[in-house]
């Protein structure tokens, strides 16, 4: 399920990562990585604040949709 419909406090595995070569380039940056354990502090209207090796990084709905979990 794409990240953008993980319940909030719910510690998740990233199984895959979408979109194209740009945007996955962003997202590895920013740490979401396959593999890597994301939990989901807060959720409004699809935008997504997660807990990623120790940051806490804010995305939109767009984004949180290319990240499987």
């Amino acid at each position: 399920m794409p990240l953008s419909m993980a319940a909030i406090g719910e510690v998740c595995t990233i199984r895959r990562v979408s979109g194209n070569e740009e945007t996955r380039r962003f997202l590895e940056n920013l740490g979401f990585v396959t593999g890597s354990a994301v939990t989901v502090l807060s959720a409004i209207g699809g935008n997504v604040i997660v807990n990623i090796k120790d940051s806490r990084v804010a995305i939109n709905e767009d984004m949180a949709r290319h990240i499987m979990v």
